[in-house]
């Protein structure tokens, strides 16, 4: 999809939501906020995004839906979060329980769960187990093969959608053996259960996602036929892994969009209060606090479009790309809040209050995508067991490898460019050592140089060539890395991937690759995206947020690139853009 049609299609939505501060529009703030405080779940909300038919921009136009490209679907999700990032959640929670059909399915289960999902179906992803958590491998679910199907029991735990559901993909054992071989995925339709056999367990309460529905079940010898498990017998840990690739990239929507109504609250704040003769924005040390808020969410929008984009454009990387975002964008928006507040100060209390109230729910939301669909730890374990050869390659890549990384770069970061049709099934468990983002990250760095020489602002030339130097700083850092983990498998042995250091190496792994799809955005895409973006001030002081992980004490930018920064969120504010490359005209008032 174009970036102008994509562009047409979230302000058509945004239209159709209207402005969230307005008690009357269809997905208020108020509205919102009142199932919040009765931890009701959102029907009528749900309903809402139903009827506009945003269900229809998950599921595959090939069976009946409308979703060609990933990032529409993503993007119309981050949207809705930026009003209730439950009712978003709720959304994409029958989306993911629909991605073993997508991944795995036949044909018949493929079109009768497009079907039925666009009749109001919704679904659960039942993976997870109260005493297991993310070790999928020790679950105790046991599927036994009996004449014409199998007989599911066990219990499933912190679970979304666990009751509200109607028909539930969940994972068991079909092997006494386990191991990777020893799992398969079916699916359960609730209203076909036998009386006594289906149990739900009671709903959680929950610190954010209030009205979300949280919870789990119990399953005593419930029949299922053949035909409703996804795929051979024992693939169920590779559809699961793969539809966890797709998930640890959607659920960064929620992040985005609840940081973009926390910076927008904090901006409103900010040009409307007066403190000691001057406005908020007018004090220096807000000026910052709000220009590196806003650089921290363009990071993460840049990370976000790599990895969208990569499940079509590069599936075989999926492994890389997956866990870097849902490591990076959560943990650094997780902060980037905290930041806000600041600004923001006593208002972040108020529950009640009509403009700023919804402020402390999104505070509480946004910290979901730390754990949900693979925590924190599990996706730096994924990066750091894939990192020594990484780094290895990204140190000597060849010329064949270096070519064939930038053309992939040219689809991935180029958002006017069209993608191959998604077939997640493509998608690979692990990358084999490469990973295009950083390999291509010189021809990246020369791009920028390109950029700042055709600059007529001097400013704006003098930034670019600024940030060119801070990329090539990153990319050294990339040798350092690879000493790194050398020196750790030579000491621990065996026990390499066990070790904290690794964690720590794959974090700053993690901050490379940011600074890398950052320079990539910004030079693939400098002819499409829409003024004042790209903007050179904006590019260093994102670099420097990146570079930060690596000298907290080492500033790259000075008070003229703060006051640009500003002067360019300052312009997106006030003309309602989402505070992102893409900058949609959102429905928003500031009063």
């Amino acid at each position: 999809m174009t970036v102008s049609h994509l562009i047409s299609l979230a302000e058509e939505v945004e239209r159709y939501l209207g402005d969230p501060h307005d008690p009357s529009s269809r997905m208020s703030y108020q509205r919102i906020l009142e199932h919040d405080e009765s931890e009701r779940y959102p029907h009528e909300l749900v309903d809402v995004l139903h009827e506009w038919g945003l269900h229809t921009y998950l599921l595959p136009e090939e069976w009946g839906g409308r979703a060609i490209d990933v990032e529409v679907g993503f993007n119309l999700l981050r949207l809705v979060a930026r009003r209730d990032p439950a009712a978003a959640t709720a959304v994409m929670l029958t989306d993911l329980a629909f991605m073993p059909a997508w991944i795995a399915g036949t044909a018949e289960q493929r079109e009768g769960f497009v079907r039925a999902i666009t009749d109001g179906t919704k679904m659960a992803w039942g993976l997870s187990e109260r005493h297991h958590g993310s070790d999928v491998l020790a679950n105790e679910m046991r599927a036994e093969k009996v004449p014409g199907g199998y007989l599911l029991s066990g219990e499933k735990y912190l679970i979304g959608n666990a009751t509200v559901s109607d028909v539930v993909s969940l994972q068991a054992r079909t092997d006494e053996r386990g191991g990777p071989g020893g799992w398969s995925l079916f699916a359960v339709d609730k209203r076909e259960c036998a009386p006594g056999t289906f149990e739900h367990l009671p709903r959680e309460r929950l610190h954010g996602l209030r009205a979300s529905d949280l919870g789990g079940f119990r399953l005593d010898q419930v029949f299922v036929p053949e035909s409703s498990r996804f795929g051979e017998e024992g693939r169920g840990l590779e559809i699961s892994i793969k539809g966890a690739q797709v998930a640890r990239i959607s659920i960064c929507s929620m992040s985005l969009g609840a940081v973009d109504t926390a910076l927008r609250l904090a901006m409103d704040f900010a040009e409307q209060r007066e403190i000691f003769g001057r406005k908020v924005v007018e004090i220096p040390y807000s000026r910052r606090q709000l220009a590196e808020c806003f650089a921290d969410l363009l990071i993460g929008d840049a990370l976000c479009t790599e990895a969208v984009r990569g499940l079509q454009g590069n599936p075989a990387q999926a492994s890389v790309f997956s866990s870097v975002v849902k490591y990076f964008v959560p943990t650094l928006l997780e902060r980037t809040m905290a930041q806000t507040s600041v600004v923001l100060g006593a208002r972040l209390y108020l529950r009640d209050h009509p403009h700023f109230g919804v402020y402390q729910k999104m505070m509480r939301d946004v910290l979901v995508a730390i754990f949900a669909d693979g925590n924190t730890v599990v996706n730096l374990k994924n990066i750091a067991l894939e990192l020594h050869e990484l780094l290895g390659t990204a140190r000597d890549p060849g010329e064949e490898l270096r070519a064939g990384a930038e053309k992939s770069v040219g689809l991935l970061y180029d958002v006017d460019a069209k993608l191959p049709r998604w077939q997640p099934q493509r998608q690979s468990l692990f990358s084999r050592g490469k990973d295009d983002t950083v390999l291509a990250m010189p021809d990246g760095i020369e791009r920028l140089r390109a950029l700042a020489e055709r600059q007529h602002d001097p400013a704006q030339r003098r930034w670019y060539l600024r940030s060119a130097e801070v990329a090539q700083r990153l990319m050294g850092e990339l040798d350092r890395l690879h000493e790194g983990t050398t020196r750790l498998k030579q000491r621990w042995g065996k026990e390499y991937s066990t070790s904290d250091e690794l964690f720590r190496l794959g974090e700053q792994y993690c901050a490379v690759h940011a600074g890398a799809a950052l320079v990539h955005l910004v030079t693939r895409s400098a002819d499409v995206l829409q003024d004042p973006m790209p903007d050179g001030a904006v590019l260093l002081l994102c670099l420097e947020r990146v570079w930060r992980q690596f000298r907290s004490d080492e500033p790259v930018t000075d008070i003229d690139v703060i006051d640009r920064v500003v002067e360019v969120l300052r312009w997106q504010h006030s003309e309602h853009r989402l505070f992102s490359h893409w900058q949609f005209r959102l429905r928003a008032s500031s009063s």
